[in-house]
């Protein structure tokens, strides 16, 4: 597999790439549903509401949290996560100002 040339595009191209990985599994979208749904910090619950082994929610919340949208507090012997409310807004800003773009082309195809 060639390498990716990362340094080529801005910071804000390769912010918004990295961001993205959340949303390129239904399995971390499901568990960010599950966060925003929960008033507390979910601790074993994920397994039992995404129907996944814990060691595949394992693997997408450590993928979460490695691009900083959720965050981990040790409780006894698990981990409870939930939703790091400031990058959430931080990544919300950034979307908005890709998606809202305009359109500069008339006609193009």
């Amino acid at each position: 597999m060639g390498v990716t040339k990362t340094e080529i595009f801005s910071d804000t191209q390769n912010e918004i790439a990295q961001l993205a990985k959340a949303f390129a599994h239904p399995a971390r979208v499901a568990i960010l549903h599950q966060l925003f749904k929960s008033t507390t910090c979910i601790c074993g619950d994920l397994v039992d509401e995404i129907g996944l082994a814990q060691a595949t929610i394992s693997q997408h919340l450590k993928e979460l949290k490695n691009l900083g949208l959720i965050k981990g507090n040790i409780e006894g012997t698990s981990v409870c996560y939930c939703i790091n409310e400031e990058k959430w807004e931080n990544m919300k800003s950034i979307f908005n100002a890709f998606f809202n773009q305009e359109i500069k082309t008339n006609n193009c195809c």
